[in-house]
């Protein structure tokens, strides 16, 4: 099976300093994949990389067995790579449906669109004319994801999912990670604390330094987490 994303040997930074050093991962079809390390450990940079923020210096990416090193960030949107940035990256001077709207690019409708959005979060239709500033940070979580699975990602990318947000909101945000999971889309998570993003993932990888040092089943490596400082 060709697995819809893979990076080899990836090198990669910003300007002459590099921060992957010969990263290896792969995302099979409808896999979910928790990509985990301490900060600093280039769970990001890996992260941009695959999103074609970031030329490798060296080393190749391939989505769904082509080869896509150095293409730019427009040929990855088409390829259906979509990710939700550390920060969310939400409009937050817009309202829920103006940020919604945005997303028609894909060709969608906007009546799609909402439908869509508002079937995945259904928080979102009460809160479809509030500024997405004013938001709590679950709902604007639940905004930048909704604005990502409107586009049919082939795969979606989160990054820090969880990042200042309440425990009870985390564990109901994975909830629904998992039901997408269940619907055979392919998911890359990037987590600091571990132990939720274990409940859903498949398999987790833990990056220290700027590689990938140990991928397995996350009950086999839930140890080698702690002793890595992730939060279990």
């Amino acid at each position: 099976m060709t697995a819809v994303l893979e990076l080899e040997a990836v090198r990669a930074g910003y300007g002459i300093i590099d921060v992957l050093h010969g990263v290896d991962l792969h995302v099979e079809p409808g896999e979910v994949v928790a990509l985990l390390g301490p900060n600093g450990a280039g769970k990001t940079t890996t992260i941009r990389v695959a999103a074609g923020q970031i030329r490798p210096s060296a080393g190749r990416l391939l989505m769904q067995g082509r080869e896509v090193t150095g293409v730019g960030t427009d040929a990855f949107a088409r390829a259906g790579v979509c990710v939700v940035p550390e920060g969310r990256g939400i409009f937050p001077n817009l309202t829920v449906a103006e940020n919604l709207r945005m997303m028609t690019f894909s060709g969608a409708s906007y009546r799609d669109v909402l439908d869509r959005a508002f079937e995945q979060f259904p928080r979102l239709e009460e809160r479809r004319r509030q500024l997405a500033g004013t938001l709590s940070g679950g709902e604007q979580q639940m905004l930048a994801t909704a604005r990502a699975l409107v586009t049919d990602p082939a795969i979606l990318m989160l990054d820090e999912l969880s990042m200042g947000l309440a425990p009870l909101i985390v564990e109901d945000l994975y909830e629904r990670i998992a039901e997408l999971a269940a619907t055979g889309l392919s998911i890359l998570i990037v987590e600091q604390f571990a132990q939720t993003v274990l409940g859903v993932a498949d398999r987790a990888a833990i990056m220290l330094h700027g590689t990938v040092s140990r991928v397995g089943p996350p009950d086999e490596i839930a140890e080698e987490l702690a002793e890595a400082y992730l939060g279990m």
